[in-house]
């Protein structure tokens, strides 16, 4: 995997979370205003961020209310 930026295994918890959020805030934008190499950028740091996340908290707390179940419910 080639990164650009900070490789993810090297942020702290706390700036990973960050740039997590930054992208998250962005991708809207990018995705339909940005060129095509904006989005397609976007698209990889987000999926090699997330990927670092998701190893790093494999046991994440999930919302129920998330959940199809907790969908069901509300209806």
């Amino acid at each position: 995997m080639t990164t650009m930026g900070i490789d993810p295994a090297q942020l702290s918890d706390d700036d990973l979370i960050r740039e997590l959020r930054q992208l998250h805030l962005t991708r809207s934008d990018t995705f339909f205003h940005g060129s095509d190499d904006a989005l397609s950028r976007h698209t990889s740091r987000t999926n090699e961020l997330e990927s670092e996340y998701l190893r790093r908290y494999p046991d994440r707390e999930v919302d129920p209310e998330r959940l199809r179940e907790g969908a069901r419910q509300r209806s």
